[in-house]
C-alpha cells in the first residue's frame, strides 16, 4: 500500500473541510499521513473528524516571514519527510507549499510524485503592498523549480498556476454532497425554514478576516436596515461588523452551520480573494441564491445572473438582493442551478477520483 503525506500550516477553515473529505476517502487504498499546524480555528477535538488509520504529525509553521520560525520549521519537516518514507507528498497552502517542496527535493524525492495545493495564491493577498506580492509571486517562481505539480482547485487558480509553471493540472474542489444529506435527516432539519423567517435574512461563513472583506459585508447590511445579517464565523476583524442588524454566530460545529444556512434567504460572498470556496458550494447544494464578489473561484462557479449574481460593489449587491427579493423566479432558477452545478461537477467523488489518479500518474 501506498503512502501519502499530506503537509499542511493551514489546517482550518476550508483547507480543513478538503482534507477531511480527501483523506477520509483515501485510507482504503493508502496509507495516510497529515503533518500539521495548529491554527486558533482549528477545531480542538479535529481528531474526531478524521478516519482512525491517518496517522498525524504536528510541526509549528508560522505564518508570517521570520526567517528562524521558518528554518525551523523547514528542518524538522524535512526530518519528518525522511523518516516517514512517503510514496507521494502532497502539500495545502503557500507555507507547506514553499518549505514541502524544498524539503521533499533536498531529501532526493522524486519530484513526480509531489504535489501542492495552493487554495488562494498568497500573491493574490489585496491586504499586501505590490511589492509584497511580487515578492509572494517570486516565492512561488522559485519553489516551483524544485519541481512538483500545482494542483488549482477552480479554473481560474489553475490559469494563475500556468504562469508560475508548466506542470500544473485543474481539480475543482468537491463537498460531500451525501454527508450533507445525512446532516440534515439525522438533525430532521427543515430545508424549507428559511420561508418562515419574520425577517429576511442574509448571511456568510467564514474566517473574520481581510480576505473575506467584513468591511463591505457591514456596509451592505447597513444599507439594508430591513434585514437580519448573519456572519458564521470570527476572526480578528469582528469589529469591523458593527452595523445593529448584524449577528456574529462565533464558530460552531458542522451541524449547527448547515441549520443556519438553512435559515438564509440570501448567502453572500464579499472576497476580496479566494481559491474555490467550499462554503459557498455547501450554500449552493443547500439550495441558497448567491450572491458573490468577482474573484477568482467565485467567478468559476457562478455565472452572473445563471446560477447567482456576480458584484462588483456596494451597489451591485445592493441591486442584485432587491432584485432577488422581488423575482420569486429567478430565485427558483438560481436554487435549480446551483444544486445541478454541484451535483454534477463540485461533488466529492468526482474529485476524488481525479486525486487518485493524480497519485498514480494517470492523466484524466
Amino acid at each position: 500500500m501506498k503512502k501519502i503525506v499530506h503537509v499542511v500550516e493551514s489546517f482550518a477553515g476550508g483547507v480543513y473541510s478538503f482534507l477531511t473529505d480527501l483523506t477520509n476517502s483515501l485510507t482504503d487504498n493508502f496509507e495516510v499521513v497529515i503533518v500539521y499546524s495548529l491554527r486558533e480555528q482549528t477545531p480542538r477535538d479535529f481528531r474526531k473528524d478524521f478516519d482512525t488509520k491517518i496517522k498525524f504529525v504536528k510541526i509549528d509553521m508560522c505564518r508570517g516571514l521570520n526567517p528562524h520560525d521558518n528554518f525551523k520549521a523547514f528542518f524538522k519537516l524535512k526530518k519528518v519527510l525522511k523518516d516517514e518514507k512517503p510514496d507521494i507528498i502532497h502539500m495545502h497552502s503557500s507555507k507547506a507549499g514553499f518549505l514541502g517542496r524544498i524539503a521533499s527535493y533536498m531529501n532526493g524525492f522524486d519530484m513526480n510524485n509531489a504535489f501542492y495545493n495552493p487554495h488562494g495564491f498568497s500573491f493574490l493577498q489585496q491586504n499586501e503592498s505590490k511589492i509584497k506580492r511580487f515578492f509572494f509571486y517570486s516565492l512561488e517562481k522559485f519553489a516551483s523549480m524544485f519541481g512538483g505539480c500545482i494542483v488549482g482547485c477552480s479554473k481560474g487558480e489553475y490559469e494563475k498556476a500556468l504562469k508560475i509553471s508548466t506542470y500544473c493540472v485543474n481539480i475543482n474542489n468537491g463537498i460531500d454532497i451525501k454527508k450533507i444529506d445525512n446532516m440534515i435527516v439525522e438533525n430532521n432539519l427543515d430545508k424549507e425554514v428559511y420561508k418562515k423567517n419574520k425577517r429576511i435574512i442574509i448571511g456568510t461563513v467564514g474566517r473574520i478576516c481581510y480576505q473575506k472583506n467584513p468591511s463591505l459585508f457591514n456596509e451592505i447590511a447597513k444599507s439594508l436596515p430591513q434585514y437580519d445579517f448573519i456572519w458564521i464565523g470570527d476572526g480578528e476583524l469582528k469589529y469591523e461588523l458593527s452595523s445593529q442588524n448584524i449577528k456574529v454566530t462565533g464558530w460552531i460545529n458542522r451541524n449547527e452551520v448547515v441549520a443556519e444556512v438553512l435559515k438564509f434567504n440570501i448567502f453572500i460572498m464579499t472576497s476580496l480573494w479566494e481559491g474555490l470556496p467550499i462554503a459557498l458550494l455547501e450554500a449552493m447544494y443547500l439550495g441558497r441564491p448567491v450572491i458573490v464578489s468577482n474573484v477568482i473561484g467565485n467567478r468559476d462557479v457562478i455565472q452572473n445572473e445563471t446560477n447567482g449574481y456576480v458584484a462588483q460593489d456596494l451597489r451591485s449587491y445592493y441591486k442584485s438582493i432587491n432584485e432577488l427579493m422581488i423575482n420569486k423566479e429567478t430565485r427558483r432558477i438560481f436554487k435549480q442551478k446551483s444544486i445541478e452545478n454541484v451535483v454534477n461537477k463540485y461533488n466529492k467523488s468526482n474529485m476524488i477520483k481525479k486525486y487518485e489518479k493524480l497519485y498514480q500518474n494517470i492523466s484524466f
